[in-house]
C-alpha cells in the first residue's frame, strides 16, 4: 500500500487523459495516479460482464496504490460497471472509498445547453446499447429528447494517429448524418467518449450552423471540485502536492506506444509505468 493518497482516474485506454487534463487544471493542488487498461481495450464492444469485470479489477488495483476516490473517466466503464462496483462491491471491499464516474455529472446539466430540447449523443457502442445518458438526463430534463448514434471507427481512428487525416472527414461525417438524420431540430450534440475531443476539429466543420458540440472535461472537473467541497471528510484524505501538479502515468499495454499516443491526448510528452492488473 502506497503512502501517497492520490485521486485515481481510469480509463480502458487513453480518452481519459483529456478528462484528467481538466481535473488536473481545475484542482492542481492535488496527487493524481493515471491507470490506462490498453492491454484489454477498447471496452466499447464487449459485454457487460466483461467490462464491470476488468473496471472493478482497475478499481481494486487504484485503491492498493492508497487511492480513497476512483474517477472513472471512461464512459463504457461508467455506464456498465460503476453503479453494481458502487452498490455491489464497495461495501464489502472498501467501505469508506469512493467511485465516481462521467456520465451523471454530465447529464446533470447537459439540458441546460439546448434551447430545442433535442439533444444528440455520440458513443461508443456499449455506452449506447446501456441507455444510460437517456435514462440519466430523462431524470434531470424530462421534456428534453436524447438521440443516440454509435461511431465506432472513431476510437482506432484517434488512437491511430488519424484524427487530422483527411481520411477522417469522411468517417466523422457518416456518424454525423445517420445522427442529425433522427431529429432535424438538434441543436447540442455531447461527445460522449472521451477519445472524441480529438476530432472536434472535424466535427464541428462538418455541421450544420447553429449546433453546439459539448466535450465532458470541463463539467466532470467542475463536478469533482464541488463533490469534494460536499465532502470534506474524503477531500482532506487525498494528498496534496507542494509544487507543480504531481501525476503518475501507468498502463497495462506496451509502455512505448501508450507513451507515444498518450502525448497526444496530453499534450506533452508522459513518461508511464507498467501496471498488472489481478485479471
Amino acid at each position: 500500500m502506497s503512502s501517497k493518497h492520490p485521486i485515481g482516474v481510469f480509463d480502458s485506454g487513453l480518452g481519459g487523459l483529456t478528462i484528467l487534463r481538466e481535473i488536473a487544471h481545475a484542482l492542481p493542488q492535488y496527487e493524481f495516479i493515471y491507470l490506462g487498461d490498453n492491454a484489454r481495450a477498447p471496452y466499447g464492444p464487449r459485454s457487460f460482464e466483461t467490462v464491470y469485470q476488468y473496471t472493478l479489477e482497475a478499481v481494486e488495483w487504484l485503491f492498493q496504490q492508497g487511492c480513497p476516490l476512483v474517477v472513472l473517466a471512461c464512459n463504457t466503464s461508467s455506464a456498465k460497471a460503476l453503479r453494481t462496483i458502487q452498490q455491489k462491491d464497495l461495501p464489502g471491499l472498501a467501505p469508506n472509498k469512493r467511485v465516481l464516474g462521467v456520465i451523471r455529472p454530465t447529464t446533470e446539466v447537459i439540458g441546460d445547453y439546448t434551447e430545442t430540447d433535442h439533444i444528440g449523443i455520440l458513443g461508443t457502442q456499449g455506452t449506447v446499447d446501456s441507455g444510460s445518458y437517456a435514462i440519466e438526463i430523462a431524470k434531470f430534463f424530462p421534456d428534453v429528447k436524447v438521440f443516440q448514434q454509435a461511431c465506432p471507427k472513431w476510437v482506432p481512428l484517434v488512437e491511430n494517429g488519424l484524427h487530422h487525416a483527411e481520411e477522417a472527414d469522411g468517417i466523422v461525417k457518416e456518424c454525423l448524418d445517420l445522427l442529425l438524420e433522427q431529429s432535424p431540430y438538434i441543436d447540442t450534440i455531447l461527445l460522449a467518449c472521451t477519445h472524441y475531443p480529438l476530432l472536434m476539429q472535424k466535427i464541428e466543420a462538418q455541421l450544420p450552423r447553429g449546433i453546439q458540440v459539448i466535450s465532458q472535461g470541463d463539467i466532470v472537473a467542475s463536478s469533482l471540485a464541488a463533490y469534494l467541497k460536499r465532502h470534506p471528510a474524503m477531500e482532506q484524505q487525498i494528498s496534496r502536492t507542494e509544487a507543480q501538479t504531481s501525476i503518475d502515468f501507468f498502463t497495462t499495454g506496451d509502455l512505448s506506444s501508450f507513451q507515444h499516443k498518450a502525448s497526444l491526448f496530453w499534450g506533452e510528452n508522459v513518461l508511464a509505468q507498467q501496471a498488472i492488473l489481478p485479471g
